[in-house]
């Protein structure tokens, strides 16, 4: 942090690690830690490959958006279009590859915006945010397995379905708010 303050070290030092689980996606790591007042504790966390999340302007004020089955919590969800990154994949790579693969859009336009942790009590997972725009559309090209349906909402449209609870998505809802504050400008 480059700020004018001056915070105490928390830094907590790993003594001992061991990997719980070892899955498709995601890995669990059990890491024995000591404390800043030396004792010691665990953490137990989630090793996450990264993801990216994509913004992708059809106008000046209109995004692409996905609506999805999501597993996990068993109910369908209004997301912007993302997806995770490959081994040695540079984040702007992957989110041109997931715009295309998920939406069939191009962009000649990309900008990274901001970098997000999601859960950084229990994942390393960073979610990178790029805003796409000059798009053309070229034909999705889906994983096998892959079902949702592409369409478009207003910004204002967007943020105001994040208001109402219609749109719950963390990286979705917080994209969808950065753009509106600061996007804009």
């Amino acid at each position: 942090m480059n700020d004018a303050r001056r915070f105490p070290d928390f830094t907590e030092h790993t003594i001992s690690s061991e990997r719980l689980l070892d899955g498709k996606l995601i890995r669990v790591q059990s890491d024995r830690v000591r404390l800043p007042d030396g004792s010691e504790s665990w953490r137990e966390y989630v090793l996450h490959p990264g993801a990216v999340i994509i913004a992708a302007f059809v106008d000046d004020n209109t995004l692409l958006f996905e609506h999805q089955y999501r597993y996990p919590v068993r109910r369908h969800f209004i997301e912007l279009p993302a997806g995770k990154i490959d081994p040695d994949e540079p984040h702007a790579k992957t989110a041109q590859r997931e715009l295309l693969e998920e939406t069939g859009y191009t962009a000649s336009d990309w900008r990274h915006v901001a970098t997000l942790h999601a859960g950084i009590g229990y994942s390393n997972e960073a979610i990178e945010l790029y805003v796409a725009r000059d798009l053309t559309h070229v034909g999705h090209q889906r994983d096998e397995g892959e079902f949702l349906e592409v369409f478009t909402l207003s910004l204002d449209e967007a943020v105001e379905m994040v208001g109402r609870g219609e749109i719950t998505d963390t990286k979705t809802a917080f994209s969808l708010l950065w753009l509106d504050k600061f996007g804009r400008r």
